[in-house]
C-alpha cells in the first residue's frame, strides 16, 4: 500500500510542481508550496485511481484531476488551521502555514490554491472533452463551497460544545470530507459519461468513503500520537468538537466504520477482484496512525 501510495504522491507532486514553474512568479508561491509539497498521504487521489480503474480511466489523466484534488485538500488545511477556524499549530509535522507566513498570505495562499486547482481543470494538459471538463468544475465547485468543504466547517464551528444528533454529526462531516471523496469517486463516472443515476451511485460511495476517513481522523485525535500523527492530537474533546466518538465512543465508532466498509465492498461488489485496490485502501484509512 505504501508503495502505491509513494508512487502517487511523487508522479502529483511532479505535475503540480510542473505546473506551478509554468506560472508568473509571485510571493504567494512560497507559501502554496509549503503547503502543498511534500504534502499529505494522496489519499483522495489513490481514490481516485481506485475508481478510475474500475471503468479504464488513463492514469495521467487521473494523476492531473488528482492533483487539482490536492489543491483544494491543501487551501481547506491552510484555512482550517487559522485561529478564527481550529487554531492548530501545527500541520504535517512542521508550522502551519498562518504560523509560517503569517495569517493574510495564508488565506491569500490558501485563495490562491483553491482557482488553481480550476486552473488545472481548464488547461489543455488534462486532454478530455470540453464539455465533461465544464461539468468537472461545476462538481468540484460544489463540493468545495457552502454545499461541500465550507458549508461542513461551518456546521463544524456552529456545533461546538453544543448536544447535536446523530444524523446532523454525519451531515456536517460529510460536507466537510465527504464532498471531496465523493467528487474522486463521481470523476471517472462523469468521464465516461455515465447517466445521472450512475453518477450518483459513485458519489454516495465517494461520501461513504469520507465519512469513514473522518470518523478514522477522530480516532487518531482521540488515542494517537502527536508525534506519528504530525499534529496535536486531543483537540476535538478540548473543544467541545461534535463527532461519532462523542456521542457513541470509541468502540462503538470503530464499529461503526467497519459497517461503512461493509456497505461500500457490498456496492462495490458487482465489479469483482477489479475492486481489491479499494478495499485495500478502505482498510488502510481505517488502521492508519496519521
Amino acid at each position: 500500500m505504501k508503495i502505491k501510495l509513494d508512487r502517487i504522491a511523487k508522479d502529483t507532486n511532479l505535475f503540480l510542481k510542473k505546473f506551478i514553474d509554468k506560472q508568473n512568479n509571485s510571493k504567494l508561491i512560497p507559501a502554496m508550496k509549503y503547503s502543498l509539497f511534500p504534502g499529505g498521504k494522496k489519499i483522495r487521489s489513490k481514490i481516485l485511481i481506485d475508481m478510475g480503474s474500475l471503468l479504464g480511466i488513463d492514469y495521467k489523466t487521473l494523476i492531473s484531476i488528482g492533483a487539482a484534488v490536492e489543491c483544494i485538500h491543501a487551501y481547506s488545511l491552510i484555512h482550517d488551521d487559522l485561529p478564527c477556524m481550529d487554531n492548530d499549530k501545527i500541520r504535517r509535522g512542521k508550522p502551519s502555514t498562518h504560523i509560517k507566513f503569517g495569517e493574510s498570505t495564508a488565506v491569500l495562499a490558501g485563495n490562491s490554491l483553491l482557482t488553481m486547482a480550476f486552473e488545472i481543470l481548464a488547461s489543455p494538459i488534462l486532454k478530455i472533452n470540453e464539455k465533461i471538463k465544464i461539468n468537472l468544475i461545476k462538481k468540484l465547485s460544489e463540493c468545495s463551497g457552502h454545499l461541500g468543504i465550507a458549508g461542513g466547517q461551518y456546521l463544524d464551528l456552529s456545533y461546538e460544545k453544543k448536544k447535536i444528533s446523530k444524523n446532523k454529526i454525519v451531515e456536517m462531516e460529510i460536507k466537510k470530507t465527504g464532498k471531496l471523496f465523493s467528487f474522486c469517486c463521481a470523476v471517472p463516472a462523469i468521464i465516461k459519461k455515465k447517466n445521472v443515476k450512475e453518477v450518483k451511485f459513485f458519489e454516495n460511495i465517494g461520501s461513504d468513503i469520507g465519512l469513514l476517513f473522518q470518523i478514522a481522523d477522530d480516532l487518531i485525535d482521540f488515542k494517537g500520537s502527536s508525534k506519528i500523527a504530525g499534529k496535536k492530537t486531543g483537540k476535538d474533546q478540548k473543544k467541545g468538537k461534535a463527532t461519532l466518538i462523542s456521542l457513541l465512543g470509541y468502540m462503538n465508532a470503530i464499529k461503526y466504520c467497519d459497517r461503512i466498509i461493509l456497505k461500500i465492498n457490498k456496492n462495490l461488489k458487482k465489479y469483482g477482484s477489479n475492486s481489491k485496490n479499494i478495499k485495500e485502501t478502505l482498510n488502510y484509512i481505517l488502521h492508519r496512525e496519521k
